[in-house]
C-alpha cells in the first residue's frame, strides 16, 4: 500500500487552535515543495544539554548519510522551543536568508519537532523542512536490504506518517458532498487514517512472524549449547569492522552513519575449542525514534537475549562518555541493561594507545583496548571473550505441580534438564543444570525465587522453589 500526499501546500480552513496560535495560511504563504532536496540548511539549536558542536558535526555527518549536501549551518540558543516555530521569529528569518543566499532546497533541523512547527516552518521559509526523526528514518529507508529490516522500516515510517497525516491531508478534513455523497461518511483524513491503521496492523502480524523465527533459532543455539554474544554501541564505532575480524567474515562495512541494519549472525571460535554466535547489530545514536526502537524490537532482542554484550566503543571520539552513556541508557530502554557487558575500546591506532585489558578489583575483565581496522589487540579480545562466556554453573532439584507444566517445558527449551521423576501427586521433580545467566533471567521472568550456594568444580548447588 502507498500513501500519496500532495506536494502542494493547500489553504486549510484554520481551526481554533490555529487561530489563537496564529498559524493561519494565507495566498502568499503557497509554494511549491520539491520532489527532492540535496542542497540542505542545518539547524541545531543548543539547550544546554548537548555539546553543540559536537551536535552539529554528528548532524552533518547523518546529512551526508542520506545524501544531503550541507551548504550552510544555523546555530542557535535556547532554553525553551518557541510552540509555533521552534526556533523564535527571529532565527526564522535569519534562517530564510541564509536558504536565498545558498539556494537551498531543504531545512534539516537536528531536533524532533512538531507537524505544526515543522507546517509553520514551511510556510515561511518556502522550503522543505525536515527534522532529526525524519532524516533518521530516510537513512534506515535507503540502508535496509533484508526483507526484515524492510518491514521494519515501514512499519517506523507509517508510524511517524501517522503522528503528523493532518499535515499532509488538512485540506480535507470536511465531509465528501455532492449528489449521492451526501450524508454520514468518513472525511478523507479519518480514510487514510483506517488505510495507515490497516498496513501498520498487517506488518507488525508479519514482524511477529520472524520474531517466532528468531525465537526458534535461539532456543536451538541454546540446546547446542552455544552462547549468544552481541555487538552494540554508538553509530560508526567499528562494530562491523570488528565483527568482520573476529568471525572472519565479510559484511559491509564503511565509515558512515548506519552503515549496519541487518543483523547477522556468525560463528565465532574461541580459545580452547569453545564456540558463541556473534550478531553484529544496529548501531544507537542520540535521540533515536522510539518509532524505531519499537519496530526493530525483533532484531535487538539479540542483545536482550545474548550471553554477553561487547560495548564497542570509538576510542578517539571526543564525545565518547556521551555516547556510552546513550548507548547505556537505551540498553535499560530494552531491558538488556543486566546482561553482563564488555566495553571494548576501538580506534587506538588512531589515538595512540597499546592493546590491554583492564579488569576490577576481582580481577573479571571490564574493558580491552583494541583497534579492528589493525588487528590489534584481537588477540587478547579473543581470550577475553572466551573467558566471559565460561559460564558458571547453576545444578539443583525443582519440584512442580501438575499445573506448572509450562515452567517445565522451559526448562526442557533450554535442553538442560538431566532428569525426571514423577511425584506421588502428580507433579514433577526435574535435576537440571545450566549456566547460572540463564537461570537468573529464567527466574526473572517467572517471578521465581532461588538460593544459589558455591560448590567445588565451579559448580553452584540449586535451591529452588516455584511457589
Amino acid at each position: 500500500m502507498s500513501v500519496i500526499f500532495s506536494r502542494r501546500s493547500a489553504i486549510p480552513s484554520p481551526t481554533k487552535t490555529e487561530r489563537m496560535a496564529g498559524t493561519e495560511t494565507s495566498p502568499s504563504q503557497l509554494f511549491e515543495r520539491p520532489d527532492a532536496g540535496e542542497r540542505a540548511v542545518l539547524v541545531h539549536v543548543d539547550d544546554g544539554l548537548v555539546d553543540a558542536e559536537d551536535a552539529l558535526r554528528e548532524a552533518q555527518a547523518l546529512a551526508a548519510s542520506a545524501g544531503a549536501d550541507v551548504v550552510a549551518r544555523q546555530l542557535g540558543r535556547r532554553r525553551k522551543p518557541d510552540p509555533k516555530t521552534y526556533l523564535g521569529s527571529g532565527k526564522v528569518e535569519e534562517l530564510s536568508a541564509l536558504i536565498r543566499e545558498h539556494e537551498a532546497d531543504l531545512v534539516i533541523v537536528n531536533h524532533a519537532i512538531s507537524a505544526v512547527q515543522e507546517r509553520n516552518l514551511e510556510r515561511a521559509l518556502k522550503c522543505r523542512v525536515l527534522d532529526r526523526t525524519g532524516l533518521i528514518l530516510d537513512i534506515f529507508a535507503q540502508r535496509a536490504r533484508s526483507h526484515e529490516g524492510k518491514l521494519q522500516v515501514e512499519l517506523a515510517q507509517l508510524r511517524h506518517i501517522a503522528s503528523r497525516l493532518v499535515r499532509g491531508w488538512s485540506h480535507l478534513e470536511r465531509q465528501k458532498g455532492g449528489i449521492g455523497l451526501r450524508g454520514p461518511g468518513e472525511t478523507q483524513l479519518e480514510l487514510d487514517r483506517r488505510m495507515l491503521g490497516t498496513r501498520i496492523r498487517q506488518l507488525e502480524k508479519k514482524l511477529s512472524r520472524v520474531r517466532q523465527q528468531r525465537d526458534q533459532g535461539r532456543q536451538a543455539r541454546r540446546r547446542r549449547d552455544l552462547p549468544a554474544v552481541s555487538l552494540v554501541g554508538y553509530t560508526n564505532a567499528g562494530k562491523s569492522t570488528l565483527f568482520n575480524r573476529l568471525a572472519e567474515s565479510g559484511v559491509y562495512a564503511a565509515d558512515q552513519l548506519f552503515a549496519t541494519l541487518d543483523t547477522t549472525l556468525r560463528r565465532l571460535e574461541l580459545a580452547g575449542g569453545e564456540a558463541a554466535v556473534l550478531a553484529d547489530t544496529v548501531g544507537f545514536i542520540r535521540d533515536l525514534p522510539t518509532q524505531l526502537v519499537a519496530a526493530f524490537r525483533s532484531t535487538l532482542e539479540e542483545v536482550v537475549e545474548a550471553q554477553l554484550l561487547l560495548h564497542v566503543i570509538d576510542a578517539a571520539d571526543p564525545a565518547r562518555d556521551a555516547n556510552m552513556a546513550e548507548v547505556d541508557s537505551v540498553l535499560q530502554t530494552l531491558g538488556a541493561d543486566e546482561v553482563p557487558q564488555l566495553r571494548v575500546y576501538n580506534k587506538i591506532d588512531a589515538h595512540g594507545v597499546a592493546p590491554r585489558v583492564d579488569r576490577d578489583e576481582n580481577g573479571r575483565p571490564v574493558a580491552v583496548w583494541v583497534s579492528a581496522a589493525s588487528g590489534e589487540g584481537l588477540e587478547l579480545l579473543h581470550e577475553v571473550i572466551a573467558e566471559c562466556v565460561s559460564a558458571e554453573q547453576a545444578r539443583g532439584v525443582i519440584e512442580l505441580t501438575p499445573a506448572e507444566g509450562r515452567l517445565r517445558a522451559r526448562f526442557y527449551a533450554l535442553g538442560d534438564v538431566l532428569e525426571e521423576q514423577f511425584t506421588d501427586n502428580g507433579g514433577v521433580r526435574l535435576a537440571v543444570e545450566l549456566p547460572r545467566r540463564e537461570l537468573e533471567r529464567l527466574y526473572r521472568h517467572e517471578g521465581l525465587a532461588a538460593e544459589l550456594i558455591p560448590m567445588t568444580g565451579g559448580h553452584l548447588s540449586l535451591g529452588m522453589a516455584a511457589h
